[in-house]
Formats: C-alpha cells, sequence, structure tokens
C-alpha cells in the first residue's frame, strides 16, 4: 500500500493536494474521498492555492479555472462547462488513521 497522509492531517471539511501523486483527498462528514487533480475540461489543475479544492461553503469542490462545481462523494460535475462529466476518482483506503492508495494507482 503507498501511504498518502494521517486522515487528521485534513480538515473537517477541507481538503489536501497530494502532489507527488497527482492527486487530491476531501474529507467531509468523516469520509475522505480521492481524485486525480485534473478538470475534465481543461485537463488543468483544480486548485490555485495549495490544499484549495472547496467552494467557499466547503460543500462541492471547484475548479479554480472556470468555477465548475463537482458533488465531493461523486465526482460528478452539477455546475460549469463540464456539467454531467466526472472527476476520476483513486480507490483509498484507512487504515489505522492513515490514507493508503487501494492499489497501485501512481
Amino acid at each position: 500500500m503507498t501511504f498518502l497522509c494521517h486522515k487528521d492531517t485534513i480538515a473537517e471539511p477541507g481538503s489536501l493536494g497530494i502532489d507527488q501523486h497527482g492527486l487530491f483527498i476531501v474529507r467531509q462528514n468523516g469520509r475522505c474521498f480521492a481524485y486525480r487533480n485534473r478538470c475534465p475540461h481543461l485537463g488543468v489543475e483544480l486548485n490555485w492555492t495549495e490544499n484549495q479544492f472547496l467552494d467557499r461553503d466547503d460543500s462541492l469542490i471547484q475548479c479554480a479555472t472556470h468555477g465548475a462545481l463537482f458533488v465531493v462523494e461523486t465526482g460528478e460535475c452539477v455546475a460549469g462547462p463540464c456539467m454531467g462529466d466526472c472527476l476520476e476518482a483513486v480507490p483509498i483506503i484507512e487504515h489505522n488513521g492513515e490514507l493508503h492508495l487501494a492499489e497501485d494507482q501512481t
């Protein structure tokens, strides 16, 4: 298993970029979700500042380039130019408070 981070290093709710793997993790309602840091519309990274992947309300993932909004639990775009497309989910597992790639996703 590839170690990503300790779950407690991510605010609740909050997000964390895992740059060495091109991923980010969102923690919301006690659960963690990982996605490739790539917008399905333009292929650019979603964040414009370090570890900032959520909208102002910390309820949706937001692309900093064009404002597209994505559901945290599914990665589905619900607003913006890529409506109906999805972020690429990356399977992770939690073990003893640590988050790991479920299988080799690098």
